[in-house]
């Protein structure tokens, strides 16, 4: 199948004198998404020769903690998510969510 068209995301960091993340915005052209300011941000791609995975995780400094936790936890059921539309298994699907239900109650991000 040949690609018939193209999408472009982009990320533009602002680092400090010391190369830490200040500011994080980004862009997406199919999103309609424009120079968007993000507090953090996890980016994983698959290397299918090396079979591996290459990841980057940045987040501005001023991102609280309280939200780095709450972002993990969305990131990890969210992960959960694609999982099973990728693979159709329920059974370790089941078992993803139920940790992401333990990481909440021990984050105490559920009431």
């Amino acid at each position: 199948m040949a690609v018939t068209s193209k999408s472009k995301i982009e990320f533009i960091i602002g680092l400090d004198e010391n190369k830490i993340p200040e500011e994080l915005n980004w862009s997406a052209d199919d999103g309609n998404i424009k120079n968007s300011e993000v507090k953090a941000m996890l980016i994983s791609v698959w290397d299918h020769n090396k079979k591996d995975t290459l990841k980057v995780d940045l987040w501005t400094k001023d991102m609280p903690v309280d939200e780095m936790k709450q972002f993990f936890h969305q990131t990890l059921v969210s992960m959960a998510s694609t999982f099973e539309t990728a693979t159709n298994d329920e059974k370790m699907t089941a078992t993803m969510r139920d940790f992401c239900d333990y990481f909440a109650e021990k984050l105490e991000l559920k009431q």
